[in-house]
C-alpha cells in the first residue's frame, strides 16, 4: 500500500480485519493510524463501523487523510498519542468504543525517510521524534544523558548486551550530531566477533534510543487500560508488538484486565471481589505466517495479542491467564 510517499504493508491485515468482524456495530479507535491501511480495510469490511484514528507523526496524518477520504464523515482523524486515547474520544461525545487497534513500534515510511534520523543505513541528524513538535530529539538523549542512564536505557529498551561499553563510548565521542557518527561508534565499542553476528551492530542501540526518545514503553502500559476501560460489551482491543518489551508489557496489561485483578491464590475460588473485564480472544500472542514474512520481512518479530470485553459475571471469574 502507498499514499504520497507513505509507503507501508500493513501487518497481520487479514487478522486484523477478522478480528474486528465479529464486535458490534459502533466507533473503533485505532490507536496507532500511520498510512490507515489497516484503517481502511476494516472499513471498508464494516460499512457500520466509523473510526477515530490517532497518530502524533505529521507526515502519517497527511497520508491517512488522502486514504480515508472517500469513508466522508465516519472518519475523525486527530493529531495525538496514543495514551491521549481516553480524552479524545470522549471529546468525540462517545460513550464507548466497539474495539481498539494499536501496531506499535516504528514505521517503514519513518526508517526509510533519511531526515527522520530513525535508521543507521542513513545519514542524517539524530532526531527520531515521532512527533515533531515535542523539544527532546535522539541528538538530546546521546549527548546529555549519563553513561549509567544510557547503559540502563540501551539493556532495558534494546536488549543490548555490550550497554556499558556503548554508552562509554557515546559519551567519549560526544558531541554526536548524525546517524552515521552514532553506528560507527557503536559498531567499533561491541568485539569484533559479536558484529558478525545478529544483523547490523547498532540496531538495537538505535531501536533503545528511539523508544527513549518517544516515551513508547512508559505510556503503553496506560493507554492499554485506557483502551479496555473504553470498551463496549463485545468490543475488542487488539495489539501487535514487534520485539519484547511491548509484548510483556501488552501481556501483562491484557493480563490483569482478564482477573479483573484479583488477587486470590491461583486454583482458589476468588473471594477478593474481583470483576474481570475481558476475555483473551486466544492464548499466546499471534505470529505471521512464513507467506507473509517472505512478502513483509517486518511481519516477521510481529507477536499479536487480542481480548474481547465481556459483562459483569458475579462469581464466575473466568480465571485464565494469557501465555
Amino acid at each position: 500500500m502507498s499514499d504520497g510517499g507513505f509507503r507501508h504493508v500493513p501487518v497481520l491485515l487479514e487478522r486484523v480485519v477478522d478480528l474486528f468482524a465479529a464486535v458490534p456495530p459502533g466507533c473503533y479507535v485505532d490507536a496507532t493510524l500511520g498510512g490507515g491501511g489497516h484503517a481502511e480495510a476494516v472499513l471498508a469490511s464494516r460499512p457500520d463501523l466509523r473510526l477515530v484514528g490517532l497518530d502524533q507523526d505529521d507526515v502519517a496524518i497527511a497520508a491517512a487523510t488522502r486514504r480515508l477520504a472517500g469513508f466522508g464523515d465516519r472518519v475523525r482523524i486527530v493529531r495525538a498519542r496514543f495514551d491521549e486515547l481516553g480524552a479524545v474520544v470522549r471529546s468525540t461525545g462517545e460513550e464507548g468504543v466497539v474495539g481498539v487497534l494499536f501496531d506499535l513500534g516504528v514505521s517503514s515510511p519513518q526508517l526509510d525517510e533519511a531526515e527522520r534520523g530513525f535508521s543507521y543505513r542513513h545519514d542524517a541528524p539524530l532526531d527520531m521524534r515521532m512527533d515533531r513538535r515535542r523539544d527532546r530529539s535522539a541528538a538530546d538523549v546521546v549527548n546529555t544523558t549519563s553513561a549509567a542512564e544510557l547503559a540502563r536505557i540501551l539493556q532495558r529498551y534494546g536488549d543490548e548486551r555490550y550497554a556499558r561499553r556503548i554508552a562509554a563510548a557515546i559519551v567519549e565521542h560526544r558531541p554526536v550530531s548524525t546517524t552515521t557518527e552514532l553506528a560507527d561508534i557503536v559498531r567499533d565499542a561491541i568485539p569484533a566477533p559479536a558484529r558478525r553476528t545478529g544483523g547490523h551492530p547498532a540496531k538495537r542501540t538505535f531501536q533503545a534510543i528511539r523508544i527513549e526518545v518517544n516515551e513508547e514503553l512508559q505510556i503503553l502500559a496506560d493507554a492499554l487500560d485506557q483502551a479496555v476501560d473504553l470498551l463496549l460489551p463485545g468490543g475488542r482491543a487488539v495489539a501487535m508488538s514487534y520485539h519484547s518489551g511491548e509484548d510483556r508489557i501488552v501481556k501483562e496489561r491484557f493480563r490483569l484486565a482478564e482477573s479483573g485483578g484479583c488477587t486470590c491464590p491461583s486454583g482458589l475460588d476468588c473471594v477478593c471481589g474481583a470483576v474481570p473485564k475481558v476475555r483473551s480472544i486466544r492464548r499466546g500472542g499471534e505470529t505471521a505466517g512464513a507467506d507473509e514474512v517472505a512478502a513483509n520481512p517486518r511481519s516477521a518479530s510481529v507477536r499479536l495479542r487480542a481480548v474481547e470485553a465481556i459483562g459483569a459475571v458475579g462469581s464466575d471469574r473466568g480465571r485464565g491467564v494469557a501465555s
